[in-house]
């Protein structure tokens, strides 16, 4: 007699992608001061971030 099929869990069978979240970052070029930095993120050397400057460095006094 043939036992009937066990049903799997949705878990299983819509498994989790890990295997793009060991891919080293993206490095890009800034258009400001022309530094290295991981795209998408703000320039450390200068502060900008698409096109606006998201550090405003203030003059030492």
């Amino acid at each position: 007699m043939a036992h009937p099929k066990r049903r799997q869990s949705k878990t299983r069978t819509a498994k989790r992608r890990t295997h793009d979240k060991a891919v080293a970052p993206t490095l890009a070029i800034c258009p400001n001061c022309g530094e290295w930095h991981v795209y998408h993120t703000v320039c450390g050397a200068c502060g900008y971030y698409r096109g606006k400057l998201a550090i405003v460095k203030e003059a030492a006094v």
